[in-house]
């Protein structure tokens, strides 16, 4: 599983729009107010999200007049539903009579007359006998477990009616999660099912017990459900019921509530599957710093930065702007303010590092031992991603807005009012492991946030293709590194390989591979085969030789992911459980022999799509060649690496039988799609036979 490739861009953008769209990033403009929106649509997807959590929160908190007041105040048509009404006044005479007060109690018998018995009687067909029932509750105990109301007395009563109303809001407002949080709902669901069903263990169990909870919110059933056959696509009700485990009353049910939109009913389904928010959070968050989305040391918000000048002088270098917190230097403003880009890379590099060492320590900015510093230069990187263009790098905000719905001025029981994470939680203090640095790195190599900045601009230069020179800075920074990372140094060294035969510099390309593929390959017999293979591309000189690399997007997140390992930075949890989950997918679909119909809807075609980032001189001319440009550019276009990196391969299951056949094997005998198909394969494709052979 650790060896599955995947689009890390493509996880980048949805973990990206997910903190976006929860509010978990400070907007880029300080000025601006926090929920400032992107836009309409996902502005109000996001009040209305929070909307149903504060709901939430005030029934698990027995707060139910407060949850009928926001019903109220912002979606008044859902109280006309009878019985909506009837399971909150339900619930809310449970409440009362909770309290134990003489007043409470009386209150209590009111809302029996008032409210509980007249609802009673035309609210559903079950609604009386509900009712009587619930009288009960008047002579038992609430802590006498043996008691016919033990469960209207529970704590489990209260979460179901919360998730009962959430599953109900999010069908009628419309407001689904992002696609990221459904994603790795259903790729970790698909995960445990193929673990336990082939009897493989987990990799990631640990993770994905504490991120997926096993307990769901309960299965709405629409209040209109009629008995005859439903209007739906038989390939629907399937899909439906074998992506997210329900009956096939269930997926009808659930299609009812989407009124027969697929991929809505889809939504609703997924978002009934509980996540903690929490350590969905953290592992998003960890990923964001690893990747250098998000700043990993900022400690405040941007209006509470500290500010206070430094003692520097005239003459020294410029540092007001040079904090890790802001994520900038003085020549990264001076870009800014237009001054061109080669007027920053032509300023002393060995000065930049040396005064960005020097503010990280809080000492005085005088640049008069630079001399004296010049050998160790490298020390600090991370002023070189600024004046070589790097993005500014955004600011961790964290969940905040529990408090804002708040029914009373205090926060509800056991409700966190504010979740604003300071730094990477549990991740540069828990994952930093000094004691696996190299004895010869530099002091300032130690720092947690100069690895980042080493590792962050190696990987961005890799991305660029300048393998060559990320070799010569890999090996200034730790000259054992390639040592222990052979198979990277001939990656690297193939791709400059490459680019030179691709150039038509043949003889400068035959230098890279006399002086460093060929030793590699006689110390190491296995890569010996790709460098015949990469040698053949001199007779190709016609062909675009770069797509025989290895795709630059994964050579360099395998590179920052040796690179931390070596100093003493793990990879992100995240990224492990997208591999193994993104393997188990493919080998699910694999066993059920037909594609997934919801795969490109969550976007996991784009988690598994590799593509060549290099552009090379070829693809820049063929997009202006309107004659070849067609031919030329299908040379570039993404391409699918399947886990054995064999290109993929039509479905067998697609030929097999009719698919009439398996849809009605797997609707009369309530099959998985694989299982029908099996069945099917025995009985010569004739789904009436393989019906009468099992009920005979």
């Amino acid at each position: 599983m650790d060896s599955v490739p995947v689009n890390w861009d493509a996880l980048d953008s949805l973990v990206i729009d997910f903190a976006k769209s929860e509010r978990l990033l400070f907007p880029d403009d300080p000025a601006s107010p926090p929920l400032s929106p992107c836009s309409s649509s996902a502005s109000s997807s996001y009040r209305s999200r929070r909307l149903i959590r504060q709901i939430r929160r005030c029934i698990e908190a027995g707060e139910v007049d407060a949850a009928v007041d926001l019903l109220r105040l912002h979606v008044p048509a859902l109280l006309d539903d009878r019985r909506i009404l009837f399971w909150l006044q339900k619930q809310k005479f449970i409440e009362l009579l909770r309290s134990g007060t003489a007043r409470d109690r009386d209150s209590a018998i009111q809302c029996l007359r008032v409210d509980l018995a007249p609802r009673a009687l035309d609210a559903y067909p079950e609604a009386y006998e509900e009712f009587k029932h619930l009288l009960l509750a008047l002579i038992f105990d609430k802590d006498d477990q043996s008691s016919p109301v033990a469960y209207e007395w529970s704590e489990r009563r209260r979460s179901d009616l919360a998730g009962l109303l959430s599953s109900i809001l999010r069908a009628h407002l419309h407001a689904y999660d992002p696609i990221f949080s459904l994603t790795l709902r259903y790729l970790i669901g698909i995960h445990k099912v193929f673990c336990c069903r082939q009897g493989v263990s987990s990799p990631i169990l640990d993770l994905t017990e504490r991120l997926l909870l096993e307990d769901r919110d309960p299965h709405v059933t629409p209040q209109d459900t009629v008995y005859e056959a439903p209007p739906f696509d038989e390939v629907d009700i399937q899909a439906i019921a074998h992506a997210v485990e329900l009956t096939r009353q269930g997926a009808i049910d659930s299609l009812r509530m989407a009124k027969g939109d697929l991929f809505h009913a889809f939504q609703n389904e997924l978002c009934r599957m509980k996540l903690d928010l929490s350590i969905l959070d953290k592992l998003v968050h960890e990923y964001c710093i690893y990747r250098g989305i998000v700043d990993g040391v900022s400690h405040s918000p941007p209006d509470q930065e500290n500010n206070s000048s430094r003692d520097c002088s005239s003459s020294n270098i410029e540092c007001t702007s040079s904090k890790f917190s802001d994520g900038e230097t003085s020549v990264d403003n001076a870009d800014a303010e237009g001054v061109p880009e080669s007027h920053a890379d032509s300023t002393s590099i060995c000065e930049i590092r040396f005064a960005f060492e020097v503010v990280d320590n809080n000492e005085n900015c005088s640049t008069s031992d630079v001399t004296h510093q010049d050998t160790s230069c490298r020390r600090s990187w991370s002023s070189r991603n600024y004046a070589t263009g790097q993005k500014r790098r955004k600011k961790w905000r964290g969940r905040v807005e529990e408090q804002e719905y708040s029914p009373s001025s205090s926060s509800l029981p056991g409700i966190p009012t504010q979740e604003i994470s300071h730094g990477p939680i549990g991740y540069l203090e828990d994952t930093v492991q000094d004691d696996r640095v190299p004895k010869h790195l530099s002091e300032s190599m130690k720092n947690v946030e100069n690895k980042y900045d080493i590792i962050l601009e190696m990987r961005e230069l890799t991305y660029k293709g300048m393998t060559a020179k990320v070799v010569r800075e890999i090996n200034a920074i730790d000259p054992d590194f390639f040592i222990q990372n052979p198979n990277l140094l001939f990656q690297l060294k193939q791709f400059e390989f490459l680019s030179l035969v691709n150039s038509g510099d043949q003889e400068k390309a035959l230098t890279v591979a006399r002086t460093h593929l060929a030793p590699l390959a006689s110390k190491n017999e296995d890569l010996l085969k790709p460098l015949k293979e990469t040698l053949a591309c001199l007779l190709k000189p016609c062909e675009d030789v770069l797509t025989k690399a290895v795709p630059l997007s994964i050579l360099a997140t395998s590179l920052q992911v040796a690179m931390g390992w070596k100093l003493g930075i793990q990879e992100p949890q995240l990224m492990k459980i997208v591999r193994a989950t993104l393997h188990t997918h493919s080998e699910w679909f694999k066993l059920q022999m037909c594609k997934d119909r919801f795969e490109q809807f969550l976007k996991i075609d784009q988690l598994k799509e590799i593509e060549h980032r290099f552009l090379s001189h070829s693809a820049a001319k063929a997009s202006t060649d309107d004659t070849n440009g067609s031919s030329q550019m299908s040379i570039y276009s993404n391409s699918k690496i399947q886990e054995d990196g064999s290109s993929p391969q039509v479905s067998p299951g697609e030929n097999v039988c009719d698919e009439n056949a398996i849809l009605k094997v797997m609707e009369f005998l309530a099959l998985p799609r694989a299982d029908a198909i099996h069945l099917l394969m025995q009985y010569n494709g004739n789904a009436d036979t393989v019906i009468q052979h099992i009920f005979s």
